[in-house]
């Protein structure tokens, strides 16, 4: 699993039909060893998630399982909202 942020939403009235219904959002994953933010990719929300809010994320098999649909073509899913993150004994962003 990644962490992430999420930056965005994309909105495609023309898709695979196993993904109607779906929220698709831009996620930048975050190192919190280092701080830095790495690529950017799209993510199916499957817990409600807001832009600029910190989400787990699963992806490859792991992301169509979190899903109703197992069929559905998704390599990325958005899993959790995180409430905290602590790195060797402090809070993350301190």
């Amino acid at each position: 699993m990644q962490i992430g942020i999420v930056i965005g939403n994309v909105w495609a009235t023309r898709k695979e039909e196993t993904l109607n219904g779906l929220k698709l959002m831009v996620v930048q994953r975050l190192d919190l060893a280092s701080g830095k933010l790495a690529e950017s990719y799209v993510a199916v929300d499957c817990v409600g998630a807001g832009r600029g809010e910190r989400v787990l994320i699963t992806t490859g098999s792991s992301a169509r399982k979190a899903l109703r649909d197992r069929d559905t073509p998704v390599d990325a899913a958005i899993v959790g909202i995180l409430d905290q993150e602590e790195m060797m004994g402090k809070d993350a962003g301190e």
